[in-house]
């Protein structure tokens, strides 16, 4: 009997003991699902179901909460969870692709959000006259040159950005081009923004990592 119930507490012990803490990093956010890499094993996470270990209990575009170890966390996107919570150390920014299979997200333009779309085609940030002025940009001093659009020539104006912020990885004094009219419809994310980061895409989703 005695053995029995030394038995008994010794199993209960061994189940209250903690498991060993898992390296948890949020690679991207969604409504509702999360793209985690645990332990250096990726996957698409759907709230209510774990892997690795992880639970997932609630998650949406900016944050998620997770169960680790039997203890809640709240997490955002380039942050990971060891056995002691640290921010990473380079910044990263996952971005999902959209129904037409574009990167699109937002982005702030010398201190104003803005949607974008990721163009690697494009040399320069670039955005029509209308985004200009709602952004506050005083284009007009820039230096004017023509571009060639689907629609024929127009006239456009070189300019320098102060600062272009995408998830915490910030550049400052990015070129940008700005249209007379409606084109670009989205503000295109350029490779004057893009020439310091590095990019990489895994299951529909683009990741861009801070370079130094």
């Amino acid at each position: 009997m005695t053995r029995s119930i030394a038995t008994l507490i010794l199993s209960m012990s061994c189940l209250l003991c903690p498991l060993a803490l898992a390296d948890v990093e949020v690679m991207a956010l969604f409504k509702n699902a999360a793209y985690l890499k645990v332990n250096g094993k990726e996957r698409l996470v759907k709230v209510g179901t774990s892997f690795e270990g992880v639970q997932l209990l609630e998650a949406d575009s900016k944050q998620a909460r997770i169960l680790v170890n039997g203890r809640e966390q709240t997490v955002t996107v380039s942050e990971r969870i060891s056995a002691v919570y640290q921010e990473a150390t380079l910044r990263t920014v996952s971005i999902r692709t959209n129904k037409n299979r574009q990167y699109v997200t937002t982005a702030t333009i010398n201190g104003h959000a803005t949607q974008v779309l990721v163009d690697t085609g494009a040399n320069v940030v670039a955005m029509n006259s209308g985004t200009a002025d709602a952004l506050g940009l005083d284009y007009r001093n820039g230096v004017p040159h023509l571009v060639t659009t689907a629609s024929g020539q127009v006239l456009a104006y070189s300019i320098l950005l102060d600062s272009v912020v995408l998830g915490g990885i910030r550049v400052n004094q990015v070129q940008a081009s700005v249209l007379e009219g409606r084109f670009p419809a989205t503000v295109l994310l350029g490779m004057s923004y893009l020439e310091h980061v590095e990019m990489s895409e895994k299951a529909g989703v683009l990741m861009l990592l801070q370079r130094y």
